[in-house]
């Protein structure tokens, strides 16, 4: 089973999705720098845990 992820890490992951949703990509550690360049982030945990939900998305987005 997998993490539940709160309703406003979902909401920031969508709005990240929805604005930059060509520059995501299926790779995980290319995506956490991503963030690092659009978003200040002070918690590396928040940010692993967006830039994973980012990573899932663009999976589904490529089926």
């Amino acid at each position: 089973m997998g993490r539940v992820k709160t309703l406003p890490v979902k909401r920031d992951t969508r709005e990240i999705f929805e604005k930059f949703g060509d520059r995501i990509t299926r790779d995980y550690v290319k995506n956490k720098e991503f963030l690092n360049s659009i978003a200040e982030i002070r918690s590396n945990k928040i940010r692993n845990i967006i830039a994973g939900y980012l990573t899932r998305l663009a999976k589904f987005k490529e089926m």
